[in-house]
């Protein structure tokens, strides 16, 4: 007798699609049979047919909390996870006060957070000039990566230089730790930014010139030629470009541990967006043309690129007000945790004709596998928790602001239309929304750590 049985489903995993009846114990996957086959269970859930797959895994998401919670908050954040079929957030340092960098810090972090949270969540670790001697304690805590800026941040945060940098990951080898960088040059950005600034009026070109493929082409670079130097882990965020992931893939034939990571909007949006509509599609990296996009979808698909996030970057509208900020001073980031499931699935099975293994490898067990959380979490496999996605392929959608459940409900991604929606997502077996509507407690969500198998 099993806790539940989702029937009736075309199970995805990485590599191939089947009709099986998934069984769950204790929250944990306790057999995957044959579909038809006869088994008892305290509750069953009819997946009628649809796909389903292992719970999204978000490998980079600002939920703000705590210190920046007008922008988000883990109540909201999790929510929107939810519904969206993200069943885990790994959730960044930064926009946070203070920012996670010792232990002390992340201690009161859970103690903020985990009675607020409705799926599971890790954390990134800080990686700033300040904290080098507190890196070993964050890996001991469970911190799952460490993050870093070679290129402009936030005035909350502190970008390294590659000094630093090469001595952080010189600390991180010794711990098996993988560092995360935000890829751009620095100098070329701060450059090209006062040199738009000298004309008399800016325009969204302007910033879109600021951040040329080329810093991100050096940054990504440098840190892969250290990485390669000190035989480190490192994994390039919101990768925005082919020629970007170019160079991953050709270090990562070449043996070197680099990991990669794009965003939804980078598959979806294009720089005439920017042009278009402004600040509303701001983010570092920009987007970029019409032709990378298409590009970048199959180094998703063949792996160069494991990681699919949404980096949800929220904010209130008035931060977005190109009249009070202006443009280079208007806040960058796109808020995409809620949506970057259906959006993947729309935009690449449906649009594009890939398989919905896709989603699988780069939505669940590439991040898994990342951040150092796979046999937990990644995949649809006994013995992990039984986080899963029922999603409708037939499902026909239109993004709006009332669909949200950030706390500030706006983002590019509203007035997008698709197909393929998750209408059932599963934690540890507990089913958190149905529908497009949370269902789940607040709280039950728990801190993952990293292995240290």
């Amino acid at each position: 007798m099993f806790n539940l049985v989702i029937k009736n489903g075309k199970v995805v995993t990485a590599d191939r699609i089947i009709e099986a009846s998934i069984c769950v114990n204790n929250g944990k996957i306790a057999a995957i049979v044959e579909a038809g086959s006869p088994v008892e269970a305290e509750e069953v859930i009819d997946a009628k047919g649809n796909y389903v797959f292992p719970g999204a895994i978000d490998s980079h998401a600002h939920l703000n909390d705590p210190g920046y919670c007008w922008r988000e908050d883990y109540t909201h954040g999790t929510a929107a996870a939810g519904v969206g079929g993200v069943t885990t957030i790994v959730d960044m340092p930064l926009q946070n006060e203070p920012a996670l960098t010792d232990a002390q810090i992340f201690d009161k972090k859970v103690e903020t957070v985990s009675p607020n949270a409705y799926v599971d969540y890790c954390f990134w670790g800080g990686l700033v000039d300040y904290n080098l001697d507190k890196l070993k304690d964050l890996d001991e805590k469970g911190c799952v990566a460490f993050k870093s800026f070679i290129g402009p941040v936030s005035p909350d945060y502190v970008s390294l230089t590659i000094g630093q940098a090469k001595e952080a990951l010189e600390i991180l080898k010794d711990c098996n730790a993988r560092a995360g960088f935000h890829c751009e040059d620095y100098s070329i950005i701060k450059w090209e930014e006062e040199r738009a600034k000298r004309k008399e009026k800016n325009d969204w070109l302007d910033f879109l010139n600021s951040r040329p493929v080329i810093a991100e082409l050096i940054a990504t670079q440098n840190i892969i030629e250290l990485a390669r130097e000190l035989d480190a882990k490192v994994h390039i965020c919101h990768v925005s470009h082919p020629r970007v992931a170019k160079i991953i893939r050709d270090a990562q034939l070449d043996g070197i541990d680099v990991t990669g990571e794009t965003c939804g909007h980078y598959l979806t949006f294009t720089d005439e967006d920017v042009l278009r509509n402004g600040s509303l599609f701001k983010c570092a990296p920009p987007l970029r043309e019409a032709a990378a996009v298409e590009e970048m979808w199959e180094y998703v698909n063949n792996g160069t690129l494991c990681c699919v996030g949404s980096d949800h970057s929220p904010c209130e509208l008035s931060e977005k007000s190109e009249e009070k900020h202006g443009i280079f001073g208007a806040w960058g980031g796109i808020s995409g945790l809620q949506n970057v499931m259906q959006v993947v699935f729309s935009e690449g099975v449906v649009k594009r004709g890939y398989s919905p293994t896709l989603l699988a490898r780069s939505l669940s067990e590439g991040p898994a596998k990342t951040f150092g959380i796979y046999g937990k979490k990644g995949a649809l496999e006994v013995g992990f928790d039984a986080d899963l996605v029922i999603l409708d392929p037939e499902h026909e959608w239109t993004i709006t602001p009332d669909s949200l459940y950030y706390l500030n409900k706006i983002s590019a991604f509203v007035g997008l239309k698709g197909k393929g929606l998750p209408v059932c997502t599963l934690v540890r077996g507990q089913v958190v929304a149905k529908d497009g509507q949370l269902v789940g407690q607040k709280g039950f969500g728990e801190l993952v750590k990293k292995s240290n198998k």
